[in-house]
């Protein structure tokens, strides 16, 4: 995500220092080696067959070495076995534990479609202005020492995407391209068309890249079609707008909205909405022309193609379904318009065209495995071409001959030229906010009928949205919270004919203001006690045994809550937010359950502790860090917590949910197979025997996990205890001092 800042550089600038993988203007150079001679035939074997990895003796990256790697060709259209340049997938920890960057896979493909060579890396950094977006640049590959070429180096989709993007690698995550291909030879698109419950009708069209998603894709198949006043729950509509904004403005049909509804992701994120990512854009700008209900055989069939584009056709249901809300229809027109006059009418994109041509010349040149001339390449940014290629041919408009036009096009269309509101003057009621505070927004709206500001606390989140009131003067406000010392929001507002966005690039662009907060000094409030794997210790308002995590307050006043985060992950540690409002009070405890199930009624985390090794982190809104434990495997319904109550150092207890921690510690040792005390069997359902081999009786005390005693009773040699009424649950014993527990089932 972006902050939005009131200076504008320009749309299109050379980030001179950046050297990463991906830098747009830096050529990396790649290099395969394999030990055999005949690679080429074993990774068409491969791809012939189960399309796997073939190990590299080593690839090097801009002369960083790493030995032992999968490599293999992929692509669909691009490869072909009689062809010598082909799409490479490179997998650096097939075999090692490798990666670049923090890269693993590497994607590079052959530019078989692309006279120019411009539209696939042109195209994407066009694309991660408005939404998330893989990087992409060139590279120059050879194997075995010989030059393949030069290739486009396009960032992966991977769970490493995700992490970094979206925050989380662990939800649904579907690859929507048909497994086999798509083609006129199957009707299996990956359309989102809702074919029924059986989840079998979906396995021809998509692919599922994570441990299960079949019912999450079917559940939003369903929603988007039947459901369409609940799709934000399950979708992230604005990126989903900008996507479809994106492939119309650039005539990019071998997407969503062409004949195949194919190439893009869908990831659900730890906040139950799936986001779209675009994939594969080596032909975009006109390249491919098929619709699904006919071909746009001309130059002015592309550069006047619809805006509205399959509105009306049920199998292409994000676009009939989205934008047949009327306001939906306002925000996609909004993005078409923004991006149509940042990137085509200030030919932003054809400096940077100039650009890229210039810095790839000489190994544009220098490959002689190339699909187009020469000639071609230096000429298709302007000039069509016809005939040449790898598979499928065909002639290439140039990029822009199609959008020249195209802006003149979409500029003068009606639904472009209708009056949309101006947003201006947005202002606050306080120049110094403190969390846990409410505060008034207020702007000065013209032409503009409703207005409402979208807000968030995390980077991930959804936008929260509350409805603006106008004053009568034109004045909107509203009364928001102020849930931590950061806040990102922005403005929308329409009319009865168009919307406006503020910041423009909304939501992938956003305003912020910050607030101080009430300091809370370390020690004042600690995680206390934690139990990582309750089996039968204490269940939730739903009857559920999960994880739980009890704060403590040591000081001798109420702390407000709201805006503090608690986390299971050193490199996230606002994962989790407090909800507003949760107030704890002096010497108190505030319980939380770790079971990733925000839901439920109560405090619900939205992770899970791991019975191994992990940590928690407690930190306020300002991200401060104000208690952290680390700890190692825990036994299940045992508790990590600290004693003294709050102060103490955490060690293994009996757990005390909610209550005061005390000292009886659990010894490593098991207290009811010593020498003197043997207690089977264990857990029990009606009843458990007491073997006593001490001198003499011992007394004998049963409490549940609130102190209270069930029993107590002297005990000699062999003593029957009946459960027989007793509450499921952990019960703990005291023989002398000798301390265990028992469960009942």
């Amino acid at each position: 995500m972006k902050k939005f800042t009131l200076i504008l550089l320009s749309f299109l600038t050379i980030q001179l220092s950046a050297q990463d993988f991906y830098d747009l203007y830096t050529l990396q150079t790649i290099k395969i080696t394999f030990a055999e001679s005949n690679w080429d035939q074993l990774l068409d074997t491969e791809k012939a067959g189960n399309e796997g990895y073939t190990m590299a003796q080593s690839v090097a990256i801009n002369g960083e070495v790493y030995d032992s790697v999968g490599v293999k060709y992929k692509g669909n259209s691009t490869y072909r076995a009689n062809q010598i340049k082909n799409p490479f997938h490179i997998e650096l920890d097939t075999y090692k534990d490798h990666d670049h960057q923090g890269y693993k896979d590497i994607k590079l493909s052959n530019v078989a479609k692309d006279p120019s060579f411009l539209r696939e890396v042109l195209s994407y950094d066009i694309l991660g202005n408005y939404m998330d977006a893989p990087k992409s640049n060139y590279a120059n590959v050879y194997v075995n020492g010989n030059l393949m070429g030069l290739y486009s180096n396009c960032e992966a989709i991977t769970k490493t995407f995700t992490k970094d993007r979206f925050g989380s690698k662990n939800g649904a995550f579907i690859k929507c391209n048909p497994p086999a291909g798509a083609g006129p030879q199957s009707n299996d698109f990956p359309n989102l068309v809702y074919l029924g419950e059986d989840s079998t009708d979906y396995y021809e069209s998509y692919e599922i890249k994570s441990d299960a998603g079949w019912d999450e894709l079917l559940d939003l198949c369903d929603t988007l079609s039947n459901y369409t006043d609940a799709i934000e729950q399950i979708l992230d509509v604005d990126r989903t707008l900008w996507m479809l904004a994106f492939d119309n403005v650039l005539v990019n049909l071998d997407s969503y909205i062409g004949a195949f509804a194919q190439n893009y992701y869908l990831y659900r994120n730890e906040y139950g909405q799936f986001v779209p990512v675009v994939w594969d854009l080596n032909e975009s700008f006109g390249r491919f022309s098929m619709t699904g209900s006919g071909n746009l055989n001309s130059n002015t069939a592309k550069q006047q193609m619809n805006p509205l584009l399959q509105i009306n056709d049920s199998d292409f249901p994000l676009l009939q379904k989205l934008l047949s809300v009327p306001s939906y229809q306002k925000k996609y027109i909004a993005h078409c318009k923004t991006m149509v006059e940042e990137v085509f009418a200030s030919k932003a994109y054809y400096e940077n065209g100039l650009i890229l041509q210039e810095l790839i010349d000489a190994s544009v040149q220098a490959d002689n495995n190339k699909f187009f001339t020469y000639n071609n390449f230096l000429t298709n940014l302007d000039s069509d071409i016809t005939g040449g290629g790898g598979p499928g041919g065909g002639g290439t408009i140039g990029i822009s001959t199609l959008m020249n036009a195209r802006t003149t096009y979409l500029l003068g269309n009606s639904l472009f030229t209708a009056t949309a509101p101006t947003v201006s003057d947005i202002s606050f009621s306080t120049d110094n906010p403190v969390v846990g505070d409410m505060i008034t927004v207020s702007t000065s709206i013209a032409d503009g009928t409703s207005a409402y500001i979208g807000f968030r606390i995390n980077e991930f989140a959804p936008f929260t949205k509350v409805e603006m009131v106008n004053d009568g003067s034109g004045i909107f406000q509203t009364t928001i919270p102020v849930k931590a010392t950061y806040t990102e929001y922005y403005i929308y507002s329409e009319n009865d004919n168009a919307g406006k966005f503020s910041p423009q690039r909304a939501e992938h662009e956003f305003h912020n203001f910050t607030a101080t907060s009430v300091n809370t000094s370390v020690g004042d409030l600690v995680i206390n006690e934690f139990m990582a794997s309750n089996d039968m210790t204490q269940v939730d308002q739903d009857g559920e045994y999960d994880d739980w995590v009890e704060l403590y307050n040591n000081s001798n006043s109420d702390i407000n809550l709201s805006g503090y985060f608690l986390s299971d992950d050193s490199e996230d540690i606002m994962s989790w937010q407090i909800p507003a409002g949760t107030v704890i009070s002096a010497k108190g405890y505030l319980m939380i359950w770790a079971d990733k199930d925000e839901e439920q009624e109560g405090l619900h985390a939205n992770f899970k502790l791991s019975s191994s090794a992990e940590s928690l982190i407690l930190s306020d809104s300002d991200g401060s860090i104000l208690d952290e434990v680390s700890y190692a495997d825990q036994t299940t319904d045992i508790s990590y917590g600290r004693f003294p109550n709050g102060t103490g150092d955490l060690q293994v207890m009996n757990p005390t949910f909610g209550l005061e921690n005390n000292n009886d510690i659990l010894t490593l040792e098991d207290a009811f197979e010593n020498e003197k005390l043997i207690v089977y069997p264990n857990p029990t359902i009606e009843g458990f025997w007491i073997n006593y081999n001490g001198v003499g009786q011992a007394q004998l005390s049963v409490s549940d996990l609130y102190g209270r005693v069930i029993l107590s009773q002297s005990i000699s040699t062999e003593n029957w205890i009946d459960t027989k009424g007793w509450t499921s649950g952990i019960y703990l014993i005291r023989v002398n001092d000798s301390i265990g527990k028992i469960v009942v089932r």
